[in-house]
């Protein structure tokens, strides 16, 4: 995969499709191409999808002495799109990229076609208390090996050999400390946006889902039922659908926002 040096690291990115741009973001411990292996079929049929790696997660590097939080990740999301030249863009997040593309939204609404965000709370708990004992690595050792050996599989041959170790902590504490958006900042998010949720998500309680979504200006909502905290990797032809149904029927909106950026 290509690599694009800024903002001080070296993004690993996939690149396919033609169409109007899309950048797609994934979550915690994982990376692009695994998150949207479900979607990539379906988006790069009417998109040009741009999936990169966030810092410290497979192909795109970390060292650990430069710390670690959400706000590098923003910060990674707003040179990527200006380093590309992304005019205007639609922008999908999971979980912690839903976080990374929520806050991206309140900043530089003026930049985005459409925003959907997945597995996405505004508030402190339950995430962080759940994110804490799920990402400690002694636990994982423990009772997940199967996770463990493929943890060091996806991060190990670039990070380094047990660079997660250090990797799942800074993200939990970052979780638990991370600034929560208020209200007013919500406000400011005036794009088309779909808000994704699942019934069963032990991150994001379903009430949680839909308060976020009352907050939001121009927000619709998707419960997949049945689902945990991926709906697009274990209800993929669902997301699919609600993602579809909320492209085509933003299309118009998406397309004047961009004729209206100079």
């Amino acid at each position: 995969m290509p690599k694009l040096a800024t903002n001080g690291i070296e993004i690993d990115y996939h690149a396919e499709g033609a169409g109007p741009p899309i950048v797609l973001l994934h979550g915690a411990t994982s990376s692009g191409l695994e998150d949207w292996s479900a979607q990539r079929p379906l988006f790069r049929r009417a998109f040009r999808l741009y999936i990169p790696d966030a810092r410290g997660h497979a192909g795109t590097r970390w060292d650990v002495a430069d710390g670690w939080s959400h706000v590098m990740l923003i910060a990674d999301l707003e040179a990527f799109a200006d380093a590309l030249n992304l005019q205007t863009f639609h922008l999908v997040g999971f979980s912690m990229g839903a976080n990374s593309a929520l806050e991206y939204a309140t900043r530089h609404p003026e930049r985005l076609r459409t925003l959907l965000i997945c597995g996405i709370d505004v508030q402190r708990q339950p995430r962080a208390n759940v994110a804490r004992k799920l990402m400690d690595p002694q636990r994982i050792d423990r009772e997940e090996p199967a996770w463990a050996a493929a943890l060091e599989r996806r991060h190990g041959p670039v990070q380094g050999p047990g660079a997660w170790r250090r990797l799942l902590p800074a993200i939990a504490e970052d979780v638990a400390t991370m600034h929560l958006l208020t209200p007013e900042e919500l406000h400011r998010v005036c794009v088309p946006t779909l808000v994704v949720g699942g019934d069963r998500d032990v991150f994001v309680p379903v009430d949680h889902a839909v308060a976020l979504y009352r907050q939001l200006p121009d927000a619709r909502l998707f419960i997949a039922p049945d689902c945990d905290h991926q709906v697009m990797v274990t209800r993929p032809g669902l997301f699919n659908e609600a993602a579809g149904t909320f492209y085509r029927t933003t299309e118009a909106e998406a397309r004047a926002r961009a004729e209206d950026r100079p």
